[in-house]
């Protein structure tokens, strides 16, 4: 274990033998920060807040402090981060809040970029992407290998599917399904990510599916419960499919509208 002189680590911390914490870091009490775990200088951490083992955090980065929710009285709440992620330099994110369950969770080998806010209760799958100041309201849900550019702002209770890419400077108010691209001051799809599922292995059988259900779902006269029958009578099931189409279903804050423009980026 190395811990610099002018750090402050609280006695009741758990850390493990082999974390690095740089100078002026501070940990809080009941903070847990896991085997290979480096703390390069001035990182806060408070709270019921754990670190995943082989984290990187980068100065200036705050993981755990009270949520923004006018409605948060100081209930005990947490952050849950798994292993392998990079969080860079200014990135912030909050512990859960009331009202959910009380904890915002990042999963694996996720890459949070300067500046980036992640908010109360939000949900971040694994090998997720956020470029710079990247900002999200509470009970956001990114699902895996999700792309954000930079400067987005996303709106509370949104879903980011798996698979897909926003563009920067992108204001997200309804769910981008997975496996597409969206961009702009009020998001819009334009299509699959279809050089994002490319470099992911899929298939040329699978990538042809998922663009017959899309043009289906987004660019076809059909109301919504129609498509949907259409694409499960016409396209032939796939984990892939049943996962656009389950995304589909249980949208709630209804999904971002498609576009015939050609990609922004």
């Amino acid at each position: 274990m190395e811990i610099h002189p002018t750090a402050l680590v609280h006695e009741k911390a758990s850390v493990a033998r082999d974390v690095q914490i740089g100078p002026y870091c501070i940990i809080g009490e009941g903070a847990k920060i896991g085997r290979g775990v480096k703390l390069l200088n001035n990182v806060v951490i408070e709270g019921d807040a754990e670190i995943g083992q082989g984290s990187t955090i980068y100065p200036f980065a705050v993981i755990g402090l009270p949520p923004q929710d006018m409605k948060y009285g100081g209930e005990k709440t947490g952050v849950r981060i798994g292993s392998g992620n990079i969080i860079r330099e200014y990135a912030s994110i909050h512990r859960g809040s009331v009202g959910a369950e009380g904890v915002t969770i990042l999963g694996d080998n996720n890459y949070i970029m300067a500046y980036s806010h992640i908010a109360h209760d939000c949900r971040i799958g694994s090998n997720v992407v956020m470029a710079n100041s990247v900002t999200m309201a509470g009970h956001v849900q990114v699902d895996d290998n999700a792309i954000l550019g930079g400067v987005i702002a996303i709106h509370q209770f949104t879903r980011i599917g798996a698979f897909s890419m926003t563009g920067g400077f992108s204001g997200i108010g309804q769910d981008i399904p997975p496996y597409t691209i969206a961009s702009g001051a009020r998001a819009k799809l334009y299509g699959l990510n279809l050089v994002g599922l490319k470099r992911h292995g899929f298939s040329k059988e699978t990538i042809a599916d998922l663009s017959k259900a899309y043009k289906i779902l987004f660019r076809s006269k059909y109301t919504l419960k129609e498509a949907i029958k259409k694409v499960q009578e016409d396209i032939p099931k796939t984990p892939e499919l049943e996962r656009l189409m389950e995304f589909v279903k249980t949208s709630k804050r209804g999904i971002c509208r498609p576009t015939a423009a050609k990609t922004p980026f």
